[in-house]
Parts: structure tokens; sequence; C-alpha cells
């Protein structure tokens, strides 16, 4: 797994590289990461990577060819390096296709990606149409740039990667996971069993695993209809949701 991210501000993704579980992954190899600075593919004295944009309007636009330029030598870094599998040239945009964890889950199985992290107004078309394979957005809402949400989706990609986690099945019962049916994840507790008067539900403190198991998939149920109803209709358009599942509900909403 590779990751190439091309940037203005490449020192941003030491936070991904040295710290917590990417940091760890990185340390035993189970991923890399390589920076690009399109200003390092410029041929001007002041290394300029904008312009102001053609039919005028406020900002700046990205230079087509410093990008397309970095990103040649990102994929010739990465065919040198002995990856024969072609990667996926990925914008971050707020115009892309929203990242879920099935993308996540999509990326974590191939070779990684070669991110693109936009600043200013735009990036000039151009370059998008020639060598962007994929357009990604975090949802709603617009950044400074791109590198948070190219950290966000390396953070997310990264962590469900063999060996990367301490438990091999913690990735398995995430928010959004297939072996929740792409429901929300059920609420946790520890250590006290007894805190400010509030205790820890009994059905976790019985030892009996199939109770167990049935009270986090109806509190997974009731979080996500209260929360997040359309990953409900999701599930249930899907066939995924079980008639113990339906029954519980039709009771929950009753």
């Amino acid at each position: 797994m590779r990751f190439d991210v091309v940037s203005l501000f490449p020192d941003m993704f030491s936070v991904v590289r040295d710290a917590g579980v990417t940091g760890r992954a990185h340390k035993q190899n189970l991923w890399s990461l390589n920076a690009w600075n399109p200003r390092d593919y410029t041929h001007d004295v002041h290394r300029t990577v904008d312009d102001r944009p053609y039919g005028g309007g406020p900002g700046m636009v990205m230079l087509a060819e410093p990008l397309e330029c970095a990103v040649e030598a990102a994929q010739a870094c990465r065919s040198n390096a002995g990856l024969t599998q072609t990667a996926p040239v990925i914008l971050m945009s707020p115009t892309g296709q929203r990242f879920d964890q099935a993308m996540a889950q999509e990326l974590a199985a191939g070779p990684g990606a070669i991110l693109i992290c936009g600043r200013y107004e735009g990036i000039d078309q151009r370059f998008i149409d020639r060598c962007v394979t994929r357009e990604v957005s975090l949802g709603d809402f617009v950044l400074s740039g791109g590198e948070i949400a190219a950290l966000a989706i390396m953070d997310s990609v990264v962590r469900l990667l063999p060996g990367a986690l301490n438990h091999a099945d913690s990735a398995l019962e995430d928010s959004f996971n297939d072996s929740l049916t792409g429901l929300l994840d059920s609420p946790h507790y520890t250590r006290p069993e007894h805190y400010l008067g509030q205790p820890v539900p009994a059905p976790l403190l019985s030892g009996h695993h199939v109770n167990i198991a049935s009270w986090r998939r109806q509190q997974s149920l009731m979080l996500t209809a209260s929360r997040r109803p359309d990953l409900i209709v999701k599930a249930r358009n899907a066939g995924l949701l079980s008639k113990a599942d339906e029954a519980f509900l039709k009771q929950l909403l009753a």
C-alpha cells in the first residue's frame, strides 16, 4: 500500500505518517507515503503555481502543468519501485463523490492512490480532464485545501490494512461496516462499573454472548433510526435487515 500526495504543504502529512495507528502501521512497513510539491515542477524564479482565472472573478486558479508534472513524477516513482498496478488519481473536491466506508474498503484492497490536494479558488479543468480518475468529497462543506481531506482518507484506509489495528476484528465493528449491515455502531462502556451514578447496562455484565449481541444490535438500530434513518432505508432496500431487526424497529417506532 502506497500513497502519493500532491500538495503545496507536504509537511502537513507528517502527522499521519508518524502518529497513532497510521504511524505504527508505517513503522511496520504496511504502507508508505511520498509527497510531491507542484512548486518543484515550475520554471520561473517565483515558482508560480497559480494565476488569475479566465473570465474574471475572485481568487486564483492552480496551473495545470506543475500539477501534471508532479503526477507524472509520482507515477514514474511508483513504477520504478515495482508497483505494476495502476493507482487511481484522486482529487479532493466538493464536486466529487461522497467518501464513505465502502470506498475506504475498496481503496484498502488496492495499491493505494495518488491524492491531489488543491488550493485557492480551484484547479485548471484541463488538468482534471487529463489526469484525474476520481473526484472525492468528505461532505457538503468547503475546506481551505485538500490536505485535511486527504489525511482523513488515508487514515480511514490504512486502519483497514491487515495488521494495522491491535485486534484483527476491531474494524469489523466500526460504524458503516458490512458486519453491521451499514448501520451505526452501538455504545461502548468500560470500567468502573458505576460512574457518577450511571451503571453499565446489565446485558453487558451478563456474560451471555447471545444476549450481549442482541443488545448491541438493538442499540445499533435505535441509534441509527434516531440519527441516520437514511441508513436504515438503505439497509432495508438492500435486504440486509433481519426479521428480528424489522420487528424491533416496528416496536421502536410504534
